[in-house]
């Protein structure tokens, strides 16, 4: 079952063109990662799939979740969806059940019902402890963690979380992907966006990487890392010591990618690697390659203007 469908849809603020011509769809049970550069159009995609934004009047392309319109019934699909929002807004001024408590009357649960939903739901982030906490006693990730408890509060059979983890130590991180894991395996659909590649191979089943409002890869993490780039890298700091090499230089099946300030040789072949790496001194660094490599090939490594 495809939960949510984005056929050729399309957002512009004035001249901006945020998202163009955007289509991909996303399996029941399934977590679905949006990745790309800051200004690349994933919160504005996010907040259209969900209603908070409205796509293009004339041209926009069409968007269902669970056969819905956001356009038309941004209520019935709130009702059957969760949605964690970049930044932490929770209530400074109320402790963590009170936060919890306000937000379960959204959803017309009872005050046994709610209570014992939120107290399920704490002991599953691991918040138990904190229940009668201040807001502003927790710390980044424990406010992080409330705020996906929070989005779980109506059973939602849709998770939409827009960088989830971003700011969070290791530890939390992987929390909070552990738990990501085991919604999926009971059958939640996930749908986010994250600037952490690892995030996105460890937890999502598809990926699409957007640049400029457009699409530029979809497929599984595994599938894009083995399609789309060499195996290996060898990375090289230039230094004034550093010899001169060029693509001639290199053996065949070596790719030369030469920035300010490293060069990147990239082979399907480990040994051509160390062969290159033998003519070198100073630090150098093979290893194999990440989702992160892809994504940079994909989308380049200049920083847009607006990050």
């Amino acid at each position: 079952m495809k939960v949510i469908r984005v056929h050729n849809v399309s957002k512009s603020f004035g001249k901006l063109r945020a998202v163009s011509d955007l289509s991909f769809e996303v399996e029941e049970g399934t977590c679905f990662g949006l990745l790309g550069p800051n200004g690349a159009g994933k919160t504005t995609m996010m907040k259209m799939i969900y209603g908070r934004s409205s796509r293009d009047d004339h041209d926009g392309g069409t968007i269902e979740v669970f056969g819905y319109d956001p356009a038309r019934d941004e209520l019935a699909i709130k009702y059957v969806s969760g949605v964690v929002p970049q930044e932490n807004n929770l209530d400074d001024e109320l402790n963590v059940i009170q936060n919890l408590m306000i937000y379960s009357k959204f959803y017309g649960l009872a005050g046994k019902v709610a209570k014992e939903r939120i107290r399920g739901l704490l002991d599953f982030l691991e918040l138990s402890e904190k229940i009668q906490s201040p807001i502003k006693e927790l710390s980044g990730g424990m406010q992080r963690r409330l705020v996906i408890a929070r989005a779980l509060l109506n059973n939602p059979k849709l998770l939409i979380l827009d960088e989830p983890t971003t700011g969070l130590d290791p530890q939390v991180r992987h929390l909070i992907w552990d738990k990501l894991r085991q919604l999926r395996v009971q059958g939640t659909t996930i749908l986010l966006t994250t600037h952490y590649m690892e995030e996105a191979f460890q937890i999502c089943d598809t990926v699409l990487i957007m640049d400029k409002g457009r699409k530029i890869l979809e497929d599984s993490p595994q599938r894009l890392l083995r399609e789309n780039i060499e195996a290996y890298v060898l990375e090289v700091p230039v230094t004034s010591g550093t010899p001169a090499i060029g693509e001639t230089d290199l053996p065949g099946g070596v790719r030369l990618d030469r920035t300010e300030g490293t060069m990147r040789f990239y082979a399907q072949n480990i040994d051509q690697l160390k062969s290159v790496a033998d003519t070198l001194s100073g630090n150098h660094y093979l290893r194999q390659t990440t989702l992160e490599d892809v994504f940079l090939k994909a989308t380049g490594r200049a920083l847009n203007e607006k990050q």
